[in-house]
């Protein structure tokens, strides 16, 4: 056996350590931006300091959340689009997050591939900063895995890790009751769930990723696919903070049908009507590109409400949200009932035409 004439190295066993360094160089100006009070420190230590009393609290209850974006990175790898992801990777912690009254304070992120793209990565990372300064958290740290062997080349894996914080008498849900209204709030597309169905949809089309998308013909059929999941904190702080907030559930995989009821106490059922917001275009193409049923449709995806909020002053309530930019839908109400709480949509005859 013979080695080379300075021994073997990290680099040619498949990590560049002046890659990651590289990164971390790029990235700490973006951590930097999404800086807010509380935050002790940069990057670089062994772990992330938060002082509570400086970020305001007095009685604290810590919330945290952990996700990731799903088959979606498959979209992105291979549309070579990285720079929304991260967006797509905080909103699904803050806005676990936000649904219990909790203010986002600090997000981390793991990111692993095969070989470290230093631009792929950093592109990831820019959104991941986007995402927090929409949300209002600051991006503490995170950690960057270089895995040679674990991933095919061009592949990289992405989680994320999200804690915030509620005083403890505002922690959500509270006060539910039957006559409640429900609003939702649009999303901004399908967001980060059902991607695997997605990508089967896209396949039986024919319609290829880089061609102009059948339901918005502007942009390409993986771009428009690739829209970021809308993040909506700052509506709903806004709102429980005015007490017009009683719950609110974040729409994602299940669907209206298996979230709205994770807010509920027993006894109490949501009754939805899916004719009363738009459905947006894409969910119509998908529905029609595989023969998916409504049901169906109305258990992988959104179907345009990213969050549904139970009220007891729709008026008061649909106005604030306005103010912040969101388009606001009555779509149901709390009515009483025996057992656990559950979710029913009623769907027009039509709905997918």
């Amino acid at each position: 056996m013979t080695h080379p004439p300075q021994g073997v190295t990290y680099r040619q066993a498949g990590v560049d350590i002046e890659a990651g360094d590289a990164l971390v160089d790029r990235i700490k100006p973006l951590a930097r931006a999404t800086g807010r009070p509380g935050v002790i420190g940069g990057l670089g230590g062994f772990g992330a300091l938060f002082d509570l009393k400086a970020a305001g609290f007095t009685d604290p209850v810590l919330v945290s959340t952990t996700d990731g974006v799903g088959t979606k990175l498959r979209l992105a790898i291979d549309t070579g689009r990285h720079a929304t992801v991260g967006i797509d990777l905080v909103a699904m912690c803050v806005n676990d997050l936000v649904v219990q009254g909790a203010e986002p304070l600090f997000f981390l992120d793991y990111f692993a591939t095969g070989a470290l793209d230093v631009d792929q990565a950093a592109s990831v990372v820019a959104g991941i900063a986007e995402g927090c300064r929409q949300a209002g958290c600051a991006l503490v740290g995170g950690e960057t895995a270089e895995m040679p062997g674990m991933y095919h080349p061009g592949d990289y894996d992405l989680a994320g890790f999200s804690v915030g914080a509620a005083e403890r008498s505002a922690l959500l849900p509270a006060g539910v009751q039957a006559g409640d209204t429900l609003l939702g709030l649009a999303s901004s597309g399908v967001h980060s769930n059902g991607f695997s169905l997605v990508r089967r949809l896209v396949e039986l089309s024919g319609v290829a990723l880089d061609a102009p998308a059948p339901f918005a013909p502007a942009l390409s059929l993986g771009e428009a696919l690739m829209a970021p999941t809308r993040i909506y904190v700052a509506p709903l702080l806004a709102l429980h903070r005015a007490g017009l907030l009683r719950a609110a559930a974040h729409i994602t995989g299940g669907g209206l049908p298996g979230n709205v009821p994770r807010v509920l106490p027993d006894g109490l059922h949501a009754v939805l009507d899916a004719g009363a917001w738009p459905l947006p275009p894409v969910f119509r193409w998908l529905a029609g590109a595989g023969g998916v049923a409504p049901d169906e449709m109305l258990r992988v995806f959104n179907c345009g409400i990213g969050m549904v909020l139970a009220v007891a002053d729709p008026d008061a309530a649909a106005a604030l949200l306005r103010e912040h930019g969101e388009q606001v839908h009555r779509i149901g109400h709390i009515e009483a009932g025996d057992g656990p709480a559950s979710a029913r949509v009623a769907v027009p005859e039509g709905w997918l035409a």
